[in-house]
Parts: structure tokens; C-alpha cells; sequence
């Protein structure tokens, strides 16, 4: 089974975040009406679901290489405006379309060839909108793990998303979108409450084997992973009632050319 496959177990993990951080990044975005745009990377259709709810498209076309999210997203978003192929980054030019905006939520940093796929996104809309988690700082629920499981276990601190992905800064996506051809880049961040009733509730999605944290976890014997989970509950700031309130930060960019 892919990391990346099974929507309802991404959903339960980090994608009811993610539907959050959409919301936000739609409404800074501020584009009119009656657009057409492209979500890159849709996965299990929250961008693609957040622009249909608000942005008042005229179609939405979402494009994504794994076909379980697609698949999610085709039977949870049955908008008419809205459609989804199976389509890798790399595979954008053979739509043979163009969009007045393209959009990509929480996947550039996924996708092997950056600056070329920023660059294929240039050339087919005017205006192309990316976000990606904050996974040094920002995004604590995933920090939080990540410095657990690098205290257990300190030969796989390289792993930490936040060191494998050191350019989800402002800087980072600045420099990447020049490559690419654009010069009136905007960055911003976004930030969003991550409430968790229990532990258990924070803890629980890290089980489903959807995300590198998840697939890490899931591929260490029961002794690592009980030492994480336990170092993970000393640590969490829980209140009184038990519950956690982290907040994640994603960045985005934003250009037109």
C-alpha cells in the first residue's frame, strides 16, 4: 500500500487540517468569478471542494497521481463543475488546457521535480497559488512527533520532515518560484487551530499508515513505537479535561506572471 493512497485514512490524519487551511488560502486569494481553475496535487478534494464552496467557479478540474484520492475525491465531490484525473505534476502540459488560476495544496514539496512543475504551471495560467506546512516550526502536531521519535530513536532524525523539506519557509518558496519565471511573488502564512479531545485522538491517525509519519511509524518494532507514543503522551499539553489544542501553520505563495 502507497503512503499517499487511501482518502478516508489521510482525512482522519491530516486532512480535516488541511480543509481549514483551504478556507483561508481561498479567501486571501480573492480571485473573481467564473474562473477556471486547476488544482494540482487535489488528493481527497479539499481545495478543489473549498474553491466550488466559495470562490464560485465556473469549473475545477483536479488532478492527482494517486488514484485512491481520486477516487475519494470523485465520491465525495459531485459538484458538476468539478473533475478529477489520475495525473502526476509532471503530466500537466498533456491536458493541452488553460486555467485562469492553478492551485496546489500541501504538495509541492512532494513533487520530485519543483521548479519544472512550477514552471509547467506558468505557462498554462496567469496566476498560480501554492501552501505547504510549516513542518520545522509551524506545524506542531507533526513536530511534536517528529521530536519524540528523534529522541527515541536519534539515528532517524534525518527523517524529520522538517529537515527533509527545509525549504516550507517563506524563503524557500520565493526562491523557487523566481526559478521558475515569476517575479511578483507574495508569501503569507496561515494558521489554524488543531483541537484533539484525548490523546488517543491525537494519536490514533499516526496508526493508519497515510503520510511519511505514519509509514515511519508503522515499520518500527512495538518497543519504538510504544516508546514514542509514551514520551508523545508525557509531552502533548494537555488541559485538565484531557483535551490538546496545537495550531498548524502552512506558507503560501502566490504569483502572476
Amino acid at each position: 500500500m502507497s503512503e499517499w493512497s487511501q482518502g478516508e485514512i489521510y482525512e482522519s490524519y491530516v486532512g480535516r487540517w488541511s480543509r481549514l487551511v483551504a478556507a483561508e488560502f481561498v479567501r486571501e486569494l480573492d480571485q473573481p468569478a467564473g474562473l477556471r481553475w486547476l488544482d494540482v496535487g487535489c488528493g481527497t478534494g479539499a481545495l478543489t471542494s473549498t474553491v466550488l464552496a466559495s470562490a464560485a467557479p465556473a469549473e475545477v478540474v483536479g488532478v492527482d497521481p494517486s488514484e485512491g484520492f481520486v477516487g475519494y475525491a470523485r465520491r465525495t465531490v459531485t459538484d458538476e463543475r468539478a473533475r478529477f484525473e489520475v495525473r502526476s505534476a509532471a503530466q500537466l502540459a498533456d491536458l493541452g488546457e488553460s486555467f485562469d488560476v492553478v492551485v496546489s495544496g500541501l504538495v509541492l514539496n512532494f513533487i520530485p521535480e519543483r521548479v519544472e512543475a512550477l514552471r509547467t504551471m506558468r505557462s498554462i495560467s496567469k496566476t498560480v497559488a501554492v501552501y505547504v506546512w510549516d513542518y520545522a516550526e509551524g506545524m506542531q502536531l507533526m513536530k511534536y512527533f517528529w521530536d519524540a521519535a528523534g529522541d527515541v530513536r536519534p539515528q532517524d532524525r534525518d527523517l524529520d520532515e522538517g529537515r527533509t523539506f527545509p525549504f516550507n519557509n517563506p524563503a524557500g518558496l520565493e526562491g523557487m518560484f523566481a526559478e521558475a519565471g515569476f517575479t511578483d511573488i507574495v508569501t503569507g502564512a496561515i494558521v489554524v487551530p488543531t483541537v484533539f479531545e484525548s490523546f488517543d485522538a491525537y494519536w490514533k491517525p499516526f496508526l493508519g499508515g497515510q503520510g511519511v509519519a505514519p509509514a515511519y511509524l508503522r515499520g518500527l518494532d512495538d518497543e519504538s513505537q510504544e516508546a514514542i507514543r509514551a514520551l508523545l503522551e508525557s509531552r502533548l499539553p494537555a488541559k485538565p479535561d484531557g483535551s490538546i489544542e496545537l495550531t498548524a501553520r502552512a506558507w503560501s505563495a502566490r504569483a502572476t506572471s
